[in-house]
C-alpha cells in the first residue's frame, strides 16, 4: 500500500495545535509515517504511543526518537483495549490515515468509543463532507448517520494535495470526532439500528418500504411514510423508527 507523506511544517504544526493537546493526555498517533507530525506532538507531550505499520517507518522513528513508544502493527488488527494505560483517562487519537482505509478506521474508533475522548484525522476531502452531510443531499449516507450518533463532528481546515509526497489525486480535509457527545443511549439496540441503517440506504433510488422489506420487522409500525428515502430522513427520525421496529 502505497503513502503519501506530508511535507509541509506548517500544517503539521497547524494540525497538532488545533488539537489543543493538555499536558498528561495519552495521545495515540495512527499512521505517523516517518515522523511529520510526530515531532510536534511530541512538543506537547511525551506520553505518545505511534502505530506504524511499515518496518522501514518504524526504524526512522526509532531513530529519530529513541524513547518514542512504537507500535508496529497494523491499526486495525490491534486491540485499543492493550493501549489503556489508566482506565479514567481516555485516549486522544490523531493521525494521517490512508485513503483506501478510511473507513474501517473510523468505524473502529467508533466501536471503541467506551476508551476514546476524541480523535482528529486527516482524510480525504470527500469522505470528511459525506460523513458531516445533513440530510437531503447527495452526500448523506450511512456515515452521516451512524457516526454521527456514536460522536459529533465538525470540519475543520482543507489540505491540499500538493502539501504531499507523492501529490495525491484530490484534497484532505482535518475533522474532528467528539466521541463524549453521543446520543447512543436513545437508541434501544444499537445492532438492530446499524442494521436498518444500512439497509435503508442499501440501494438509494428506492424507497423505505423497498429498502426494508427484507429484514424481519413489522412495517405497520413505523409510525412514518415509508414512501420516503433514506435520504430525506433526519438521524432523530432514524432512531425513533428504529426504536419501534426493533
Amino acid at each position: 500500500m502505497g503513502q503519501n507523506y506530508l511535507t509541509d511544517e506548517n500544517i503539521c504544526r497547524n494540525i497538532v495545535n488545533a488539537f489543543d493537546i493538555q499536558p498528561g493526555e495519552h495521545i495515540i498517533e495512527i499512521g505517523p509515517g516517518k515522523g511529520a507530525i510526530t515531532r510536534f506532538i511530541l512538543e506537547k507531550t511525551n506520553n505518545l504511543t505511534v502505530i506504524e505499520l511499515d518496518r522501514n517507518n518504524c526504524a526512522i522513528l526509532k531513530e529519530l526518537f529513541p524513547a518514542l513508544n512504537i507500535i508496529n502493527s497494523d491499526f486495525l488488527k490491534l486491540d485499543m483495549n492493550e493501549l489503556v494505560k489508566d482506565p479514567y483517562d481516555k485516549l486522544r487519537v490523531i493521525g494521517n490515515i490512508p485513503y483506501n482505509i478510511t473507513s474501517p478506521i473510523i468505524f473502529k474508533l467508533a466501536d471503541n468509543r467506551g476508551i476514546i475522548k476524541d480523535a482528529q484525522l486527516m482524510i480525504q476531502e470527500e469522505v470528511a463532507r459525506r460523513i458531516t452531510a445533513e440530510p437531503n443531499n447527495k452526500e448523506y449516507g450511512i456515515p452521516s448517520v451512524i457516526l454521527n450518533v456514536f460522536s459529533s463532528s465538525k470540519l475543520l481546515f482543507k489540505v491540499s494535495r500538493a502539501c504531499f509526497y507523492p501529490k495525491p489525486k484530490v484534497d484532505s480535509r482535518i475533522i474532528y470526532f467528539d466521541f463524549t457527545d453521543s446520543i447512543e443511549e436513545r437508541i434501544n439496540d444499537i445492532a438492530f439500528f446499524r442494521k436498518l441503517v444500512k439497509a435503508a440506504f442499501g440501494t438509494r433510488r428506492k424507497t423505505l418500504r423497498n429498502c426494508l422489506k427484507n429484514i424481519d420487522v413489522d412495517l405497520t409500525k413505523a409510525g412514518i411514510d415509508l414512501g420516503r428515502r433514506a435520504e430525506s430522513l433526519s438521524v432523530d427520525e432514524f432512531i425513533e423508527l428504529s426504536n419501534r421496529l426493533c
